[in-house]
């Protein structure tokens, strides 16, 4: 029992490995973009915006997939032993990368004008689109090295490349979007039309996105280099003697990534067609100049902002992939319970409170960060940042599903959400002229769909039924306290002190209440904590606190 509890709360920590490492990167992520939005506008950011849901579009059909996949099948042999077929895992998915990757890759470089122009109404973004091109390869290649750590059970490796890429990403994103934006502002002179500065910038931002993806991959590369000697130990230790053809494991990674790419490209394909929705929209209202800024208000004031916390929610989801296999290949359905459980009030400890801060501080957090624009994604903020929540429920509960071997369930429950969201994104573009606020509502009840659906279904295979008290409600009301404290701490402070001091202030005081509430009413426990990374020094402060 003491092993179970033990390999339990290790995914947790590896998850914690990877959820600092996620909203580490998300928050420089967030932080680039501020210097980016300030160079190149709201319609730049749009342009930008542009390129990117295009190549994310790309990126889940040919590689987003494979880490998930790839740490599912070695993760399946590890636990096996057969150490010599999860490296011939390894190689076949290099091979495979290759192909889908340098594929994708040539598609969108070649073809980067019909994709900006028809797709998304935005044609200029094709300039950006085909700097992006060659990352297509580069990710996925290096997408297959995560998932091999992480099928061998270390984090850290990915966590490590993670924040490289990321930190070489702002520094290149920031310092080429501002020299291609002076330069197209030249261009711009020539042609007459002031928009291709915007459009240059958005180019120069994109770059960032390339450079951080192969400095990623080097990170990775060092790492695997270094700890070649210890794998092929175990691969020449290897009890098994009978390796997997390149067929079999060519079959094993189609019949494992299928599943995970229709059910992530319909899951996150959304984001793509509510902006080309959105742009055709605004072009048949008489309001096309102002589509772009308009998709760059909501792309990097709402999006990014809620997208930050739930980078936790993904990182548990690729920490617990793996032990999930393992506990279910095993047989033992009350251990794979109780991860799914761990996991899920993990998630919510850190999401609700982050959806309520979000709610409160929306304003001040935008005014502090971006020029322009601040009533309408304050708003927005408002009326959206419960789809934290929403969306971290169901990015868990995708993995779960993944996880116990129910690969086809999230791609019917995530059709079934696409297509609800479009006919209430029609309606509400349409009908009832929303305007953005029509595509929040839209993204809200599509990640809402698919947490009813997915949980119903784990519920159906599994008989397993959440645990509703500790999970959702404590930390609800621990938030709603929190969300008050916060709200008026920044009202008096921002009165003597500048408004981002103030704001800094307010989120470490709305911290400190969360936590003590969570712990006086029982949200967590002390062994719980410790479980968490970092976990023995915030049950330590507690005890020292009296709260414990």
């Amino acid at each position: 029992m003491a092993n179970q509890n033990r390999k339990s709360s290790n995914f947790i920590v590896q998850g914690g490995i990877l959820a600092v490492a996620g909203v580490i990167s998300r928050f420089i992520g967030l932080i680039y973009r501020v210097p980016m939005q300030r160079t190149i506008g709201d319609a730049g950011m749009g342009y930008y915006s542009a390129a990117f849901q295009i190549y994310s579009l790309m990126l889940l059909i040919s590689s987003y997939s494979l880490p998930v996949a790839v740490s599912k099948l070695v993760a399946g042999y590890i636990g096996r032993g057969q150490y010599r077929n999860a490296k011939r895992i390894y190689k076949g998915s290099l091979l495979f990368a290759t192909i889908t990757g340098g594929t994708a890759c040539l598609f969108v470089f070649f073809g980067a004008d019909f994709l900006a122009g028809t797709l998304m109404n935005l044609p200029k973004s094709a300039v950006a689109l085909r700097v992006l091109a060659p990352t297509l390869l580069v990710v996925a290649l290096m997408g297959v090295m995560r998932g091999y750590f992480q099928g061998m059970g270390t984090m850290m490796p990915t966590a490590t490349s993670q924040l490289i890429e990321q930190i070489i990403n702002a520094i290149i994103s920031v310092a080429a979007a501002i020299y291609l934006f002076e330069y197209g502002k030249r261009v711009a002179g020539v042609l007459r039309d002031e928009e291709y500065s915007a459009a240059y910038g958005a180019a120069g931002g994109t770059m960032g996105t390339c450079a951080g993806a192969f400095a990623g991959l080097i990170v990775l590369l060092v790492i695997y280099l270094a700890k070649k000697r210890a794998f092929n130990y175990e691969v020449r230790h290897d009890s098994n003697k009978s390796t997997e053809s390149f067929f079999k494991v060519f079959a094993a990674l189609v019949l494992t990534i299928l599943p995970v790419i229709l059910s992530t490209t319909i899951y996150n394909i959304s984001d793509t067609l509510d902006q080309g929705i959105f742009n055709h929209v605004m072009e048949a209202k008489g309001l096309g100049s102002l589509k772009a800024a308009y998709w760059g208000i909501y792309s990097t004031k709402y999006k990014v902002l809620t997208n930050v916390p739930v980078a936790l929610a993904s990182a548990v989801c690729s920490s617990m992939m793996p032990s999930l296999t393992a506990s279910m290949g095993g047989g033992d359905i009350k251990v794979a319970k109780r991860k799914i459980g761990l996991a899920m009030r993990f998630t919510m400890i850190l999401a609700i409170p982050c959806a309520m801060g979000l709610t409160v501080l929306g304003k001040p957090i935008i005014s502090m960060l971006f020029e322009g624009e601040v009533e309408l994604p304050a708003m927005l903020l408002k009326i959206g940042s419960v789809a934290v929540v929403f969306y971290s429920m169901s990015t868990l509960s995708n993995g779960v599903l993944q996880g116990i071997d129910k690969l086809n369930v999230p791609v019917r429950n995530a059709a079934i959400a696409l297509v609800l969201h479009l006919v209430i994104l029609y309606v509400a573009l349409n009908e009832l002229n929303m305007g953005l606020y029509g595509v929040v509502l839209a993204c809200v009840m599509f990640a809402f769909i698919m947490c009813v659906l997915n949980w119903l279904s784990i519920k159906r295979y599994i008989n397993y039924k959440q645990e509703i008290t500790r999970t959702f409600i404590i930390p609800l009301v621990a938030a709603l306290v929190m969300g008050g404290v916060c709200y008026v701490a920044n009202l008096l402070i921002s009165k003597v002190l500048s408004l981002s001091i103030s704001v800094a202030i307010s989120i470490a005081i709305g911290a400190v209440v969360y936590f003590i509430l969570l712990i006086k009413l029982g949200g967590v426990r002390e062994k719980e904590i410790r479980s968490f990374p970092g976990g023995n020094l915030m049950a330590t402060i507690a005890r020292l606190l009296h709260l414990l």
